[in-house]
């Protein structure tokens, strides 16, 4: 996404991530509108030592080795990715320290969890299969901001038991699987299970981690 003009550059903010090929065309048309956000993609190249921003895109499993629980099936893993799985468990302590505004989604917010002491659902009926027009209700607690009518459902885990510091902010209406949690008084973290790039219902989300990484500070 190196689409600056030299001009532009000194404002440009840097997003650290992780994106599979096939998910890439959809995030190039989630940001196409910010000239000024520069996605940097961990599976194709380096990425700066201090960026200003961190978004934890979908994937496959996390591997049993990151896992904070016992694995009795192997095959409920899926297709897991050593180097991501390093690159992403290694960045993200580092991003909560810096208080980084973060944008996590399906893997993402599963990443989230784990790294924080939490555990997960390793295989889930009903959700695994991708398709335009499986959307479902939300349940969101009192007080929930961003809120999202109806999601797209395309994963076979989910959240278990919390990570330290999160909070459930929407539930599946049908099944009560967690689709977003948050974390009270960090700057700005966004997670959801579903995949908001997928779908222009969902630009809300992006505007608002856009919005949160201009005006961060937090690498000055």
């Amino acid at each position: 996404m190196h689409r600056l003009h030299f001009g532009l550059w000194c404002l440009v903010k840097h997003i650290a991530t992780w994106i599979e090929a096939n998910a890439w065309p959809f995030f190039e048309k989630a940001f196409g509108s910010y000239p000024d956000m520069l996605l940097w993609n961990a599976r194709t190249g380096m990425v700066p030592d201090h960026p200003h921003g961190l978004m934890l895109s979908g994937g496959f499993d996390i591997g049993r080795d990151y896992l904070r629980q016992p694995v009795p099936d192997p095959s409920q893993i899926q297709n897991a990715q050593p180097d991501r799985d390093a690159w992403e468990f290694y960045l993200l302590p580092k991003a909560l320290a810096r208080r980084l505004p973060i944008f996590a989604i399906c893997r993402g917010v599963q990443v989230l969890n784990v790294a924080l002491g939490g555990t997960l659902h390793l295989d889930i009926p009903g959700h695994g299969d991708f398709r335009h027009d499986n959307v479902q209700p939300l349940q969101y607690v009192n007080g929930a901001e961003l809120r999202i009518p109806k999601v797209n459902s395309s994963h076979h885990q989910a959240l278990d038991r919390l990570g330290n510091g999160l909070e459930v902010v929407a539930r599946h209406s049908g099944d009560g699987i967690i689709e977003q949690v948050g974390l009270p008084g960090y700057p700005f973290a966004v997670a959801v299970q579903y995949h908001p790039e997928r779908d222009v219902l969902y630009q809300p989300l992006f505007d608002a981690f856009v919005e949160a990484v201009r005006k961060s500070r937090s690498h000055d």
